[in-house]
């Protein structure tokens, strides 16, 4: 599986700062917890900040693709082929608040996806 993979749908989403990752996994009947996620974190980054974040991001195998712009930010999602675990997914999240904060922007939450059907 990489990035790039077709015929994948989003298995979980967590948007809301207050839930926690084991909760947000736990919650979601479609995620396979044995199989590989695309990993995808959503970044509203200042535009002159997305080639820091992309060469910070790329250091640990994240990807960065631009969305679009949002008013005076870039959209982007940081994106990374991996098993989900609730501690990986609360350390990843921890780190991209961080690392948008520190750009100047903000981590609006985290997805991830799996071949359709794969639970089936």
């Amino acid at each position: 599986m990489t990035v790039d993979t077709p015929g994948v749908e989003i298995v979980v989403e967590a948007f809301d700062p207050a839930e926690a990752d084991s909760s947000a996994l736990a919650r979601s009947p479609a995620w396979v917890a044995e199989a590989p996620a695309i990993l995808r974190h959503h970044l509203k980054l200042p535009p002159e900040k997305v080639a820091e974040a992309t060469s910070i991001l790329a250091q640990d195998g994240w990807e960065l693709r631009e969305q679009g712009p949002d008013g005076d930010f870039a959209l982007a999602h940081a994106v990374r082929v991996q098993t989900l675990d609730a501690l990986h997914c609360a350390q990843e999240r921890s780190r991209m608040a961080g690392l948008a904060q520190r750009l100047g922007g903000d981590s609006l939450g985290w997805d991830a996806l799996q071949p359709s059907g794969a639970s089936t």
